[in-house]
Parts: structure tokens; sequence; C-alpha cells
């Protein structure tokens, strides 16, 4: 192999890049000290500088390098770039207590590719190689690759049982609807079961994707809503507790308020429910807020589109908060951390332009899909 001569530490650097670039397999120090004349004290130099900023990873103790997370931001980037993706799935995951391994994947030409992970606490656990590819089978592939199933549409997530572990992966849709990522969970058999890792777990890891999903700009979390309507399930009542355990979610709230024409007019909102009244923010420049403050008369609709299909509805008066600068402060915090997942209010309060408190007329929560009202 040819030897090129390199003179400045930035063209080394680039040239090291570029080999990874150019071999996704890896490498070892010799392989590339074979393509560039350069001293062995000095590749690794730049070989520990490379790892520390992420650019690359070694695969075990004194094996090959291949390329990180911030080098495949580089190749193959996607809209949004996976240097977002991971920037997002950084922030979910901080400070995060899981018992198992949690993996960020996305869509590539050679499979589901791998973009980072975050080890689980256990002592037996999955470890996965950053830039390695799965299976199309995999839970990541079953909620990526189109078409998807009828089972994926209608429940949001996908559960996979293999021989020794258990996948369990839910999508990250940046329009709210189309997925262009996932997160996947992997299980060992013998501490889990399906049902009772879904039980576990699932709640919490559409959460994390739906906050995920709204950093990167989705105004609701509805993923393959749009592509089928789903089977009919049988209603039943929720009950108050049931109603607010749901609202306690990061699920956005659709409120439908009347425009001075007599038309109405319906926006995504948050929303925050005490148990009495619920709470909405209106950004600035809200066109809906002038509508509210004509004809105060709203309703609110907060729903999932997956099994088992809860729904709460509420209608009331829309009060808009006589002390907003108080309300701001003590409400946006917990919104933005439920939204978020961090308190991000000292950022977005100047945005916030007022806070509405509705306490409902009527109120009504329900499981399952009904076919007439």
């Amino acid at each position: 192999m040819k030897k090129e001569t390199v003179n400045t530490t930035i063209e080394r650097a680039l040239f090291l890049l570029e080999l990874f670039i150019k071999n996704p397999e890896g490498l070892t120090p010799q392989e590339i000290l074979d393509s560039v004349e350069i001293s062995r004290s000095t590749l690794f130099i730049l070989l520990k500088e490379l790892k520390d900023l992420g650019f690359i990873e070694q695969v075990e103790t004194r094996g090959r390098y291949k390329s990180g997370p911030r080098l495949l931001s580089w190749s193959g980037a996607t809209s949004p770039s996976y240097q977002i993706l991971l920037s997002v799935f950084q922030q979910e995951i901080q400070n995060k207590s899981l018992q198992e391994t949690v993996i960020l994947t996305v869509p590539n030409p050679h499979g589901i590719l791998i973009l980072d992970q975050v080890e689980g606490e256990q002592r037996i656990r999955a470890v996965y190689q950053v830039g390695e590819h799965l299976s199309s089978d995999s839970a990541a592939g079953n909620v990526l690759n189109t078409p998807y199933s009828n089972d994926v549409i209608e429940n949001g997530h996908s559960l996979v049982e293999r021989s020794e572990f258990i996948e369990l992966a839910v999508p990250v849709c940046a329009d709210g609807v189309t997925p262009i990522a996932s997160l996947m969970m992997n299980a060992p058999q013998f501490r889990w079961r399906k049902e009772g890792l879904r039980n576990s777990w699932l709640t919490e890891m559409r959460a994390m994707a739906a906050r995920m999903s709204y950093r990167l700009g989705a105004m609701q979390y509805t993923p393959y809503q749009q592509h089928t309507h789903p089977s009919v399930a049988l209603k039943t009542v929720m009950s108050d507790k049931q109603i607010k355990s749901f609202l306690s979610g990061p699920w956005t709230a659709r409120l439908a308020c009347v425009r001075p024409d007599g038309h109405p007019h319906v926006i995504p909102v948050w929303q925050e429910w005490d148990g009495s009244k619920i709470r909405i923010p209106a950004w600035k420049n809200s066109q809906w807020v002038d509508y509210v403050r004509s004809n105060p008369q709203v309703s609110i609709t907060v729903d999932e589109p997956w099994s088992p299909y809860r729904r709460v509805h509420m209608r009331g008066i829309a009060v808009e908060d006589p002390n907003d600068g108080d309300s701001k402060s003590k409400i946006l915090p917990q919104m933005s951390r439920r939204y978020l997942g961090q308190d991000t209010s000292h950022q977005i309060i100047h945005q916030i332009q007022t806070i509405f408190s509705i306490q409902p007329d009527t109120i009504g929560g329900w499981m399952g899909l009904v076919v007439e009202e």
C-alpha cells in the first residue's frame, strides 16, 4: 500500500478521518501506519484525541478503530442529520437510570444503523457496537422499514422475542407521524418475559421517543396515524385516576376554539392538568389567543393513536391568568420537563405570551374507539 506523506496536525487528522470513512469495517494501528507516513507515537496521540472527541471508537482494548458517532454524522446524513439525532438522544438519556441497554437506530442503505447506545445498569446486559447494523427483522427494523405491519401501526411499537433476549422498539418522528429513527431496548430472556417488559417499559420508552420527536420539531406524537385506521376496540370509561395518569404524560392536547367568522379553529398545545383545571400556554403571536379572548368557550381533546386508545375530552371557559408572570414561573418548568425532558423554562419563558386556565364544565375519558357519539 502506498504511503501518503502529511505534514500538519490538521492534515494528519483529516487524512485519518478520510481513511475511516473509506474503511467502515475499521482499521488496526498497523494498517493506518501502512497508509500514512507518521510516527507510531504521533498516530496514537491523534487516535486518542479523535476518540475523545467522538469521531472514532475502538472496538475493544488494543482492537480495531472504527468511525464514531460524530464521524458517522458526516456520512450519509438524513433530515434531520445524525448529529442532531445524537444530540437529542443524549439530552433525553442523560441522568436516566436504565436497567437495560437502549440504542438509537436509523434506517440506512445497509440495514438498521446503530448511532449510539446507553448500556443498562445490570451486570449482564446487551452491549452493541456503534456503527454496526441490525437485521431488518429486528424490533427497530419493524418500526422503521416500510411497509409497516398492521400490528406496528395499531400499537405504535414492536416487541420481538428471540432465543436469548427480547427487543422493544418505538419510533422517533420529526413530523410526529413518519419514523426517521427508533429507540430500542434489549433485555435478556432470563430476566424478562414479553408482557412484563412491555408493561414495565413501554410507557417510558414511548415518552422518551415523544420528547425526542418534540425536540426535532414535531407538534404532536402520533406515529403512523396517517397510514390507516385502527381496528375498533371496546369502549370503556376511564376513572379520575386513569385520566390524571394519562394527562401526566408528554402528550399534546388539541385546543378547539371559534374564529370571528364562526369557523372552528384547532391547534396542538401543551397542557398541564392538576385534577380540577387544565392550563394551556400560548406562544407569542399565536392567532388563537385573540379568538379565545373574543369567545372563551373552548374544548380540549388529548388522545393516543395506539392501544388502548385512551382519550380525554373536556369543555369549559378559558380564563387568562391575571398574574401570568407567576403562572409562567410555576407552570413552565414542569411543562418543559414533561415535554422536553429537562427544565428549559428560562429559555422559553419570554416566548410565552400568556397562560389560559380552563375549569371544565364537562369532562370525560374513554379507552377504546367510539364508533358513534
